[in-house]
């Protein structure tokens, strides 16, 4: 093994506190995607410099500050994000500039200015006390934002390995059992139960078998796999170590999406050192076992998420999916047994091995047990990276965790699962989020994206956007997938510009139902979600558009005007720089106007002004 550094103390984690034998305080800096791109890397810089001009050896001395660069935090919208261990201080939204302050008040008050905010305007110091945290328990992500993903020590010191050497004492069937008695099913949207899965696998005789990470996350606003590779890849490459002794498998592949450049790096970094460590190559942790794992750089085909179709890519053929009447399995990657993970399902497996099923069982509801990460954006206040038991409801994850929706407005509607998901409107908010409730309501898990949306959303559009990206991602190997989606976008485009026809709604709902029934894949089965979805909570949506040529959400620019409203305007002036065509004009103290007749209905104006003065109307009742 290779020489261990000293490593700063006590994150905590689903393992237990680290190992470290100094607790050295540790700034910690959040340097995944969203923090990188507002200069997280030169906050971390800036930090080094400042301890170093404060005469602190920032890389020798054990009384100095050790400065890591983590994964993501999940509150992206508040980066970057500096922890300070052990005196849990969380400051959010730091700047190269404050790092002279944040070094000079180590071991004193902290810097009051950078302190997150409660909803009493209150400064709260410790991340726990900040309501984005404070509902949420994290598994999955248990070690992103406390270690350095390019440092193995950090990983080693919050448990990590323990739970590959614990299964290397383990036959096939005892780690097989610990995954069925977890109850885990799939987090990459399918649900599908993951122990049943390897038992399978593990049972049939073909060799050579392989295990398979799928970390091609396509979906819209979704980001979990991603921080999950960037922030911890130890956890992923543990995991799927553990599925190959599962089924005995020697070889592996970590299919990553190009687009994921940090997240390629991290877990390449990892995989290199985790095989000149032991933990990996031909004699894992000198037990003679073997794995060898390859990346395999997605090319950015959305239909390469299903699992058929991602191993045809692996094998260099064209990215289609085939009909399942045999299960990969049995015969997967060139014909042979192969299990398929996603990124999010994989980190999950070291906490099981190492604590036990039944313990993992014991969290969620008793059909969807353990936690599920999602990313919460949209017309919410406090937008992120969010991690909760299955069976928390929406209404906890928008209100408690997101803060309710951006100036007060009201909930319209939630897209759960990407472009395949459905849409689950007000009167649902207390539903549970588990993979049955879900289906059942024509939504989805799916991989865990999860989209706000206000009353400014048009329901009509929403679907028009999702069935637009499907019919370009469809591999048109299928007629039912293929043909339905063009027809299904021709039908919604037509409504969203003024031509729609009474009978469009019914004929849309019969496309949906061939499509579902004869569709190959499950991009096709499932497509019409998001369309049968909004139909049947917001149909009168749909009448409006068809019948009166009218948006009542104000958004499809074909139907709508904006005006402002004098009485409301305060000539504040936001409206006017924030329209991209130079079209509204106005003066101190004299009320905004906006040329209607060369408005293109872009909605900049409206979204800027917080006096709720612009409003959208027909363009019918302006003329």
């Amino acid at each position: 093994m290779s020489e261990r550094t000293t490593v700063c103390g006590t994150p905590p984690t689903a393992f237990g506190a680290a190992t470290a034998v100094t607790p050295r305080r540790c700034l910690l800096v959040c340097c995944g995607t969203g923090c990188r791109a507002n200069n997280a890397m030169g906050l971390a810089d800036a930090l080094e410099a400042a301890a170093r001009d404060a005469g602190l050896d920032v890389t020798v001395s054990s009384d100095a500050p050790q400065i890591k660069r983590t994964g993501c935090n999940g509150f992206c919208e508040n980066g970057p994000i500096v922890k300070v261990h052990p005196d849990d201080i969380s400051y959010y939204k730091v700047k190269p500039e404050d790092a002279e302050p944040i070094i000079a008040s180590l071991g004193n008050e902290p810097v009051a200015r950078l302190l997150y905010r409660g909803e009493m305007r209150q400064r709260l110091t410790r991340q726990i006390d900040n309501p984005f945290y404070a509902h949420q328990q994290k598994l999955a992500l248990r070690n992103i934002g406390e270690i350095d993903p390019l440092v193995i020590a950090d990983y080693v010191a919050a448990g990590g390995y323990q739970a590959l050497k614990k299964a290397l004492q383990m036959s096939s069937e005892q780690i097989v059992e610990e995954v069925i008695a977890s109850g885990l099913r799939g987090r990459g949207g399918a649900g599908f139960p993951t122990g049943i899965k390897w038992q399978t696998a593990a049972g049939y005789p073909a060799k050579p078998k392989y295990v398979i990470c799928n970390g091609d996350e396509g979906d819209p606003g979704a980001f979990m796999d991603r921080s999950i590779l960037e922030g911890d890849p130890h956890s992923v490459i543990e995991g799927l170590t553990i599925a190959a002794l599962a089924i005995q498998a020697e070889q592996g592949f970590l299919y990553i999406r190009d687009e994921y450049g940090l997240a390629l790096s991290n877990i390449a970094a990892a995989i290199a050192v985790a095989e000149a460590d032991g933990y990996l190559g031909d004699d894992i942790c000198g037990s003679g076992r073997k794995l060898r794992l390859e990346i395999v750089r997605g090319g950015g085909a959305f239909v390469c998420g299903e699992s058929t179709a991602l191993m045809a890519s692996i094998e260099g053929r064209v990215g289609e999916p085939r009909a399942k009447y045999v299960r990969s399995a049995e015969k997967g990657l060139w014909g042979q047994p192969t299990v398929l993970n996603n990124v999010e399902t994989l980190a999950n497996i070291p906490y099981i091995i190492l604590n036990g099923g039944a313990e993992f069982a014991k969290i969620g509801t008793a059909g969807s047990t353990g936690t599920k990460v999602f990313s919460l954006v949209g017309k919410v206040n406090r937008t992120g990276l969010i991690e909760v038991p299955m069976g928390a409801s929406l209404r906890h994850m928008i209100y408690d965790i997101g803060g309710g929706i951006k100036r007060d407005r009201p909930f319209k509607a939630v897209q759960t699962g990407g472009p395949s998901g459905g849409c689950i409107p007000e009167g649902q908010l207390d539903l549970a989020v588990d993979f049955d409730t879900l289906d059942a309501e024509g939504a989805m898990m799916g991989s865990g994206g999860m989209i706000v949306m206000d009353e400014h959303d048009c329901m009509v559009e929403v679907a028009r956007y999702y069935v637009k990206l499907l019919a370009e991602e469809s591999c048109g190997k299928c007629t039912p997938c293929r043909e339905g989606l063009r027809q299904m976008l021709g039908i919604l485009t037509d409504i969203t510009e003024g031509r729609g026809q009474v009978g469009d709604i019914e004929l849309l709902e019969r496309i949906c139902a061939t499509m579902t029934a004869a569709s190959l894949c499950a991009l096709g089965k499932t497509a019409a979600n998001p369309v049968l979805s909004t139909i049947r909570h917001f149909r009168d949506e749909y009448q409006a558009h068809i019948r009166d040529r009218s948006c009542p959400a104000g958004v499809c620019p074909a139907l709508t005007v904006y005006v402002i409203d004098a009485e409301k305007c305060t000539s504040c002036g936001a409206c006017s720089r924030a329209c991209p065509v130079g079209i509204v004009s106005g003066e101190k103290k004299v009320p905004y106007s906006i040329q209607s007749e060369k408005c293109i209905a872009c909605g900049s104006c409206r979204d800027a002004c917080r006096f709720d003065a612009v409003i959208a109307m027909r363009k019918e009742e302006v003329a």
